[in-house]
């Protein structure tokens, strides 16, 4: 330690995994930590985690009111949270999805002033990680990883906070039909046609596995998958009290706020 700062190790990381969280609490630990690790307290981190109840989170410049089915969140009582990343709004199944995010120091050589690269670098993590379940799995930009063409993950973005945040999911045994209909969507885009469509599309590890996988299996290969490929040693470890305390301020003065969610 250099007085509260952190010595520089760029090779090793902090790993955090598996909390499960609300919504607005996962949305309010991302932004803590990036704003710990900007003033280089503490290390470069990914962190995996999971959601309950299940939410909808939507991109930073969209409109909860557009994207989202707000009575029928209510009635599921399902979380709608607006991300400080980009992108499209995403259904967030409590026992179909992983989520994991990559928080990284902006002086880190992995972030670099391409933001396609910076995509397919992290995603190739995830890309090493399917592999070790035998899954070939390929990149596809903007954001998102494809197997044989359909969708399992897709990924964000942002560079705030003096930081870079990619956050994104994996897709394990995902409910596509209610995601189609927690998302607003034209009447015609919902029919029972346009939601078969979707689904193909769409795959998840338990239809290319034909078998379920447990939480922890994908996290474990994942894990190995961003170590390999970023050259890094994940060291685990869990959110200092500060980043605890910074993260519960965030939740109830930002993210539980209408004022942040319907800021669109």
């Amino acid at each position: 330690m250099i007085g509260n700062k952190l010595e520089p190790n760029n090779n090793r990381w902090r790993l955090i995994g598996i909390n499960i969280n609300d919504a607005y609490m996962n949305m309010a630990i991302d932004e803590a930590i990036a704003k710990f690790i900007s003033k280089k307290r503490v290390p470069n981190t990914i962190r995996f985690y999971r959601w309950r109840p299940s939410a909808v989170s939507i991109g930073y410049f969209q409109s909860i009111t557009e994207e989202v089915n707000l009575d029928l969140c209510n009635k599921l009582k399902i979380d709608v949270v607006r991300r400080n990343t980009g992108g499209g709004a995403v259904y967030h199944d409590t026992d179909g999805e992983l989520t994991y995010s990559t928080i990284i120091d902006l002086d880190n050589p992995f972030i670099t002033q391409d933001i396609m690269k910076s995509y397919e670098i992290i995603c190739s993590g995830l890309i090493l990680g399917l592999k070790k379940f035998s899954i070939t799995a390929e990149f596809r930009p903007i954001n998102d990883i494809v197997v044989d063409g359909k969708k399992i993950s897709g990924n964000a973005q942002t560079r705030r906070f003096d930081s870079f945040l990619q956050h994104g999911t994996i897709l394990v045994d995902s409910n596509i039909s209610k995601m189609f209909k927690v998302l607003k969507i034209s009447n015609e885009k919902i029919s029972d046609k346009m939601i078969k469509k979707a689904e193909e599309r769409v795959t998840n590890l338990k239809k290319l596995l034909r078998s379920s996988v447990s939480f922890e299996e994908v996290f474990q290969a994942l894990k190995m998958g961003f170590e390999e490929t970023l050259g890094i040693t994940l060291d685990e470890g869990k959110l200092t009290s500060e980043e605890q305390k910074l993260a519960l301020k965030l939740k109830k003065e930002k993210y539980l706020k209408k004022s942040w969610n319907f800021k669109r």
